[in-house]
């Protein structure tokens, strides 16, 4: 058999399963599964994060603020900390720079923590957030330093 026949093949019985509504071994009796691959219960639980601030860092300390939601519902929970980055500038003689921020949640999935921004120019900020020691998610985002 050819490798087109094959993947012809295979191709037409993806489609006959999902034209005849296969059920899931996961699915309750008489109830066909979610048609995404995902299983609904981790669609259910997307984490979603976002520094809200700041959205321009300013030099020496600044706030930062992020909200956590799981699904529809705010995480009260997790360990949330903010890593700022920015690249080494051999040319100015300039080594990377590194700095945490960690955040205390004030309420409502909303978390807050101070840190120091040392040099103004464009910073990765990557948001994390870990419960029980397990890493949940983390958002990356570019803050300009003026």
């Amino acid at each position: 058999m050819t490798r087109m026949t094959c993947v012809l093949g295979f191709i037409g019985l993806a489609a006959l399963a999902v034209a005849c509504g296969g059920e899931s071994q996961d699915a309750p009796a008489g109830e066909s599964a979610p048609a995404a691959s995902v299983p609904a219960s981790a669609t259910d639980d997307q984490l979603e994060i976002r520094l809200s601030d700041p959205t321009e860092l300013s030099l020496g300390e600044n706030t930062f603020e992020a909200m956590v939601m799981q699904g529809s519902q705010p995480l009260t929970d997790a360990e949330v900390s903010v890593d700022l980055y920015m690249a080494a500038m051999p040319a100015m003689n300039m080594p990377e720079m590194r700095s945490t921020v960690a955040m205390t949640h004030e309420g409502g999935g909303r978390y807050r923590g101070t840190g120091n921004v040392m040099m103004g120019g464009a910073w990765d900020a990557t948001v994390m957030v870990m419960r029980g020691g397990q890493h949940l998610g983390d958002e990356k985002v570019t803050i300009i330093a003026k």
